[in-house]
Parts: C-alpha cells; sequence; structure tokens
C-alpha cells in the first residue's frame, strides 16, 4: 500500500514538473495546408506560438496538451500558411514617398504623363517642387516624338508646367526628366557637361532634353527640399502597412540612409516596427559606410526587429535607362556601353575591409560587364577561395556564359527579382539582341545549376511589392498577362518548391538568419503568411488570383483581409 502511494506521488510530482515546463499557447494555428520549408516534416498540420516564437509544428494529435489555456485559435479554413514572406530586395522609405508623390507606374503613354503633371501643376502653389516616380518609356503605346538617346523630351511636359519645377524619375530610379523650370533653377543649359558615371542627354543641337541618367540625377536632385525625420516616419508608416498587405514579414532594404535608420529606431522604439527589418548601408553616404565599418554589425535589436549588417553599392545602372554596364555595346543604341557608377577600386576595398568587420556587401550589378567586374573584385578580396561570408550581387540580371558558374565557385548569392524578367522581357531583347537574352538574362536555373542560392523580390518601389506576382514570373516565365503561352527561355523556369524557397528559407540565408527564420519549425520566430490558395499545387491560371489573408509577426496579426 506504501509503494503504491509512493508510485502515485511520484507521477502527480512528474506531471506537475511537465506542466510547469510547458510554456502556455499564446495561438494555435490549425485547419488548413501549413508549408514549412523544413526538410524534416514538409507539412504539418497545427502550429503552437508562445512569446513570439514557434513551440510545436506538427500533427493535430500531438497538440492536445497545448489546447487548454490557449489565449487564441486561428482556424485556418482550408487556406494555406506558408512562413513568413522576405522581400529580399526593395527600398522601404522610398515605397512609402511613392505614395506621396505622382504615381507614374501606369501610364500606357507619354500624352497621359503630360496630363497627370498638368493636374498637379493646377493644385500646386507657384514654385511648389512637383514630384513622381514609375514612368518607364519602353512601355508606352505610341513611343513618343521626338527621341533622343532613347528617351522623351521636356518640351510638352514643361509647356503645362511652366512655374512650377517637375523632376520624375523613372521606374528603375536610375534615370529622370526634368522640366524647364527645374533646368533653370539648377542651372543646367547648353554649356552643361557630366563626367563619369552619368549623363545630360542632348539633341542634335546640344540643348539638354531633360534626361538625366544614373549619377546626373544629382544635378537636378540636390535643388529639391531635403525629406525630414518627420516625413521619414510618415512614408515609413505607410510602406509598412503596404508590405504587410502583401505578406512581407521581413524586407531587406537595399540601401538605407541615415535618416531612414534613425526613422527605424524612432518606430522601433515606439514598438510601432511591424516587419523585421535586414538593412544594407547606403554607399551613396561614405561617411555612413565608414561608421559602420568601424562599428561592425548590428543583429537582432528589438527582438529581432531591426538588423545592420551589410554595406549596398551600386556598380552601374538599369537596363531599361540604358544604364547598365555591358561588355558589347546595347542593340538599340550602338554607341553606348552603360555606366559605371562607382570606381571598382571602391568597390574592392569595401570588401576586403567588410571581411574584416564581419559584414556583407551587396552591390548593385545588372550589366554584364559590371557583373564580370564585381565578381572579379569579390574574388580578389576573397583570396580566390570560395568564401561563406555571403557577399551578394544585387539583380544579377544580365550575365556573360563565362560568368555564370563563378557565383557557384565563390558562394556569392544571386539577389534577384522574377518580376524584372516578367515586365522587362518584352523590352529587354531590344536592348541585348536575341543571343545574349537566351544566353545570360535572367537565368536563375543556370544560377541555381552552379550550386549559387538565388533570392527573390521586387525591387519595390520599381515594381509593385507583390509576392505573389513575383513568384508567377519564376515559375511561369511569363508576363503578367500571361504571354507568350509557353514563356520567355522556358528552360529557365523554377519549380514551384525552389520559388518559395527564394521567398523564404534561402532569403533568410542571404542573411545568415536561416535559424531564426524562412520555416516553421520549433523554436523560430512566428513569422507566417496566409495564402487563399496553395501555390505549391493551385492551377497556373489562378496563381495571380492568389490573395494574402492574414500576415503574423512573432505571433501578433499585423494584417487580415
Amino acid at each position: 500500500m506504501i509503494r503504491k502511494c509512493w508510485i502515485l506521488l511520484s507521477l502527480q510530482l512528474v506531471a506537475s514538473v511537465c506542466a510547469l515546463a510547458q510554456p502556455n499557447a499564446d495561438l494555435i494555428i490549425h485547419g488548413g495546408t501549413i508549408h514549412t520549408m523544413d526538410a524534416t516534416q514538409a507539412a504539418v498540420e497545427v502550429v503552437v506560438v508562445g512569446d513570439g516564437r514557434i513551440l510545436y509544428a506538427g500533427s493535430d494529435a500531438g497538440s492536445d496538451t497545448w489546447r487548454e489555456g490557449a489565449k487564441q485559435v486561428i482556424d485556418l479554413s482550408g487556406k494555406t500558411m506558408v512562413p513568413g514572406l522576405i522581400e529580399s530586395h526593395g527600398h522601404l522609405i522610398s515605397l512609402g514617398y511613392s505614395k506621396l508623390s505622382l504615381d507614374l507606374s501606369d501610364t500606357s503613354s507619354y500624352q497621359e504623363l503630360i496630363d497627370r503633371v498638368a493636374v498637379a501643376a493646377r493644385r500646386a502653389k507657384p514654385g511648389e517642387w512637383i514630384l513622381g516616380r514609375g514612368w518607364h518609356q519602353s512601355k508606352w503605346t505610341p513611343q513618343p516624338t521626338p527621341m533622343v538617346g532613347g528617351f522623351q523630351t521636356h518640351t510638352k511636359m514643361s509647356a503645362v508646367s511652366p512655374d512650377n519645377p517637375v523632376l520624375l524619375v523613372h521606374a528603375s530610379g536610375h534615370a529622370a526628366i526634368a522640366n524647364e523650370r527645374a533646368m533653370q533653377i539648377a542651372d543646367i543649359s547648353l554649356r552643361s557637361e557630366f563626367g563619369e558615371g552619368g549623363e545630360i542627354i542632348k539633341d542634335a543641337n546640344g540643348n539638354p532634353t531633360g534626361i538625366f541618367n544614373e549619377v546626373a540625377q544629382g544635378l537636378i536632385g540636390r535643388h529639391i527640399p531635403r525629406n525630414t525625420p518627420e516625413s521619414d516616419r510618415e512614408a515609413l508608416k505607410i510602406a509598412l502597412r503596404e508590405i504587410a498587405a502583401y505578406g512581407i514579414t521581413s524586407f531587406h532594404d537595399a540601401g538605407s540612409a541615415r535618416g531612414s535608420i534613425e526613422a527605424y529606431r524612432s518606430l522601433l522604439a515606439q514598438d510601432e516596427l511591424t516587419a523585421r527589418l535586414w538593412v544594407m548601408v547606403s554607399g551613396r553616404d561614405p561617411g555612413l559606410v565608414e561608421e559602420w565599418l568601424e562599428r561592425g554589425p548590428e543583429i537582432g535589436t528589438g527582438n529581432h526587429f531591426l538588423t545592420i549588417r551589410a554595406i549596398k553599392l551600386v556598380a552601374d545602372g538599369a537596363l531599361g535607362s540604358r544604364g547598365a554596364w555591358l561588355l558589347r555595346p546595347y542593340s538599340d543604341r550602338p554607341d553606348h556601353y552603360g555606366h559605371a557608377t562607382v570606381p571598382m577600386a571602391t568597390i574592392l576595398d569595401v570588401s576586403q575591409r567588410a571581411l574584416q568587420a564581419g559584414l556583407q556587401v551587396c552591390v548593385h550589378t545588372i550589366g554584364d560587364r559590371a557583373n564580370r567586374e564585381v565578381l572579379d573584385r569579390y574574388e580578389q578580396a576573397f583570396g580566390g577561395e570560395r568564401r561563406s561570408v555571403r557577399f551578394r550581387i544585387e539583380h544579377a540580371q544580365h550575365l556573360s556564359v563565362e560568368d555564370i558558374p563563378r557565383f557557384g565557385e565563390l558562394g556569392v548569392i544571386a539577389s534577384m527579382q522574377g518580376i524584372h524578367m516578367s515586365s522587362d522581357r518584352p523590352w529587354a531583347i531590344d536592348r541585348l539582341g536575341r543571343e545574349r537574352i537566351e544566353e545570360g538574362a535572367y537565368v536563375w536555373r543556370k544560377l541555381q545549376q552552379t550550386g549559387a542560392i538565388v533570392i527573390n523580390g521586387t525591387d519595390v518601389p520599381v515594381e509593385p511589392v507583390n509576392p505573389i506576382a513575383s513568384f508567377y514570373a519564376l515559375v511561369t516565365r511569363k508576363t503578367l498577362a500571361g504571354t507568350p503561352a509557353g514563356g520567355y527561355e522556358p528552360d529557365q523556369k523554377m519549380t514551384r518548391k525552389q520559388a518559395l524557397r527564394s521567398y523564404t528559407l534561402d532569403a533568410a540565408f542571404a542573411a545568415f538568419e536561416e535559424h531564426e527564420k524562412g520555416s516553421i519549425e520549433v523554436g523560430k520566430l512566428a513569422d507566417f503568411t496566409v495564402l487563399s490558395n496553395d501555390l505549391l499545387k493551385v492551377p497556373e491560371e489562378l496563381i495571380l488570383r492568389t490573395r494574402v489573408e492574414m500576415t503574423i509577426g512573432g505571433g501578433t496579426t499585423v494584417y487580415s483581409r
């Protein structure tokens, strides 16, 4: 009898200890398809969250002990949940500011742009700047007349805005058109010239056309009133709401200025930072770069809501503005090779010093010449060996055949944007010609076959921050209108699982964060995206109809449709 009592008492004691050892569940999610991106269990039935992290991920039967006392239960009602989506290359505060200025991304003709400027000029006070972004001359029908150097001229736009300076940035961010009043303020005339890294496009008589390419944009931009801390915070809040609605729980900010970083810290201190930010310090501010090379990385501030551990440099321009630096001239501008926008010696110096400081280097590199030059500098900094430092090339859009294997050989991550292929491919062939397009443009699968990690994003505000559109481009190689039938260069399509990894686990790897996020595993951060359709199984024609139903960061719902 005494022995039985001791056994019973021991069992009760063990049960009490187990009950004390198991933390309470803040959230239980069940009732739908849950893709984990975990190699050990691809799908689970239930996820349990406590204190912002995943406590359990497994079968429904194994979750019984968590049910009692759970604070919240979400029934997916047949919808699909995936790890929180990670935007691997975007410009967060620029997204917010793009919503505060003229949005020209949907203009289908130059006349439509002129009409919008005319409306803005009627509403503006005399002398007030009119700013906008998003136009792309290669997407307009009909093409403007006249065209100089592949761009429209300012004359018609200036006619509707005589009293207001206007600067409208190209969709790529690598060119801009200014009106006559803006050029007068900046003292731009027939005599004005610009050196390396950009150009003032002029007509046959030497008159500025209003187009400023690459670094030359600064000739006008320096006269625009500066952003304030208050406007930065406003733009940031707008951007955070936007990315939450698209299911983005983490955002790789590709080139943060000092003011942007201050805005991030301000919202973090107020508990208003609703997405986890992984920040590349902008190379456009050499003083800021020097500070971080001296300081080293900042990792996981505020429960992993702010990490600053990379430097962003810009090696060339964009294909749309003919600023991408090429080995051979542009097919539609035979006298032009694009622009190198930073000295290669700077890239080598920053790479070598970043290795010592424990920082990653991320270089905007689009043209095949720029990609080769940057890979050369990385290889030199690495001492000719593959390194696990996870340096990145941002965009890697057009590569020479000889350089494709070097990504895998050197361990360089290709940070690409699937949507750029969908959006740009119809006109990019005019820039590069068929041979260069087919051999080395948007070659995701060729890069993966070398062992390189390929990650995904949108380059927002260059494109809308819509991961579904970028996913669709990766797996179909089509435009968003569904053309062509078989996709462009279909041998470069990603599988659906590869495409989802590029937005989750591979994106986390690119930030040294694969142990914190990117998959649904016990111990990781409770960041999830709930979708209306199962992207791994839904028919191709329904992918673009998929909607974000809910965005969850750290176990807290930050967006619900």
